[in-house]
C-alpha cells in the first residue's frame, strides 16, 4: 500500500496535535530505530513524518490546510 504525501501530512499533524512537540522525538527515534534494525523502508516513512512534524511545530505548515508537493 502506497501513502500520499497528503497521507502523510495527516499522520504527522495528527501526530502533532495529540503529542505536541514530543511528537518530534518519539518520531526521531522511530527513525534510528528502524535503521539499526535494517528496516529502511520504516526509516523513510518515519523520516517523512519528521520532516512534516518539523513544519508543523515551526508553524511553516497549518495542520487545517491541505499541503501541495511540488
Amino acid at each position: 500500500m502506497q501513502l500520499s504525501a497528503d497521507d502523510l501530512y495527516r499522520i504527522a499533524a495528527d501526530l502533532a496535535e495529540e503529542h505536541g512537540t514530543l511528537a518530534m522525538d518519539y518520531a526521531r527515534r522511530a527513525v534510528v530505530s528502524f535503521e539499526a534494525e535494517g528496516a529502511l523502508d520504516r526509516a523513510r516513512f518515519w523520516l517523512t513524518v519528521c520532516v512534516f512534524l518539523d513544519d508543523i511545530v515551526e508553524r511553516r505548515l497549518d495542520p487545517a490546510i491541505q499541503v501541495t508537493i511540488h
